[in-house]
């Protein structure tokens, strides 16, 4: 919204990402679609910084629908064509973002804010900065400064920080949070350093993560086959939980009683003796 007060209706925009809703109605919407039509759209380059608590669904969404309404703009001739995007994004929703964008990659790039406390690149700040940059652009076509500690990797033919060393076995530069991982060979993979293989588990995890929970299935019975949902003893857990809830109700009830007396048992007692005190002056 305030950017309304500096740019025109013919530049901006007031639109909400979330559900692809245009404030000011179809005249935004064509303003919009004409900005992104304009020489066939050459040289648009959509770049978006969401929330970082939106869902990634819902956004995917509506960057499809832009990315229809700017192919619409093409000839023939270019519907191979892709709408370049950079999308500014942490890299723990690289799974979720590739999901809907199979040709997205991630860029090593670590996006700091100046204005941020917890993505701020400094002693001030967090270390290393969660946030990246996720593109349909081929990696080897993205320079990043090496004055700022990039390097670029022949073997992945890409750059990437100096931290994330390329890993001979899975043959890649494989670090996503700016640290030098370690490969497992029994996970077959690289993990983040301060992981270790747990033989009960299978898998690399925290030192002081719990070990033989269910990973899938039911909360309730612990089943693999079904979900919390559909659990045939959710009406017992339900009334296990009822009777504990009302337990505690009970005994907060009591707590707030005995307090109460004790409380208004001082009043009385002070009451008393601030009495007998007027009464004894009365007779001085």
């Amino acid at each position: 919204y305030r950017y309304s007060q500096f740019y025109m209706e013919d530049s901006f925009c007031h639109y909400n990402m979330f559900n692809h809703h245009f404030f000011d109605g179809k005249a935004a919407l064509e303003v919009c679609r004409t900005f992104l039509q304009e020489d066939k759209g050459e040289g648009v380059i959509m770049v978006t910084d969401p929330p970082f608590g939106g869902l990634v669904e819902p956004l995917a969404v509506t960057f499809k629908k832009l990315i229809a309404m700017w192919k619409e703009g093409q000839s023939q001739d270019s519907s191979h064509k892709e709408l370049p995007i950079f999308w500014i994004f942490p890299y723990f929703f690289e799974s979720r973002i590739r999901q809907f964008f199979p040709s997205f990659c991630m860029l090593d790039y670590q996006v700091d804010y100046d204005n941020h406390a917890l993505y701020k690149h400094g002693k001030t700040g967090r270390k290393q900065s969660p946030v990246r940059i996720f593109t349909n652009i081929p990696p080897n076509k993205i320079i990043l400064p090496r004055e700022e500690g990039y390097r670029f990797c022949a073997l992945c033919q890409r750059y990437v920080s100096l931290e994330n060393q390329h890993c001979e076995h899975c043959n890649s530069c494989t670090s996503k949070d700016g640290r030098k991982w370690n490969h497992c060979f029994l996970c077959k993979k690289c993990v983040k350093p301060s992981w270790i293989h747990c033989s009960i588990c299978s898998h690399c995890a925290l030192p002081d993560h719990s070990c033989g929970g269910p990973k899938d299935g039911c909360f309730i019975c612990g089943e693999l086959d079904h979900k919390r949902s559909t659990c045939p003893k959710i009406a017992t857990s339900k009334k296990v939980n009822k009777a504990v809830r009302k337990q505690k109700q009970r005994k907060s009830s009591k707590m707030k009683m005995g307090t109460t007396k004790g409380q208004s048992m001082n009043h009385t007692s002070v009451t008393r003796k601030k009495n007998r005190r007027e009464r004894a002056h009365q007779y001085l």
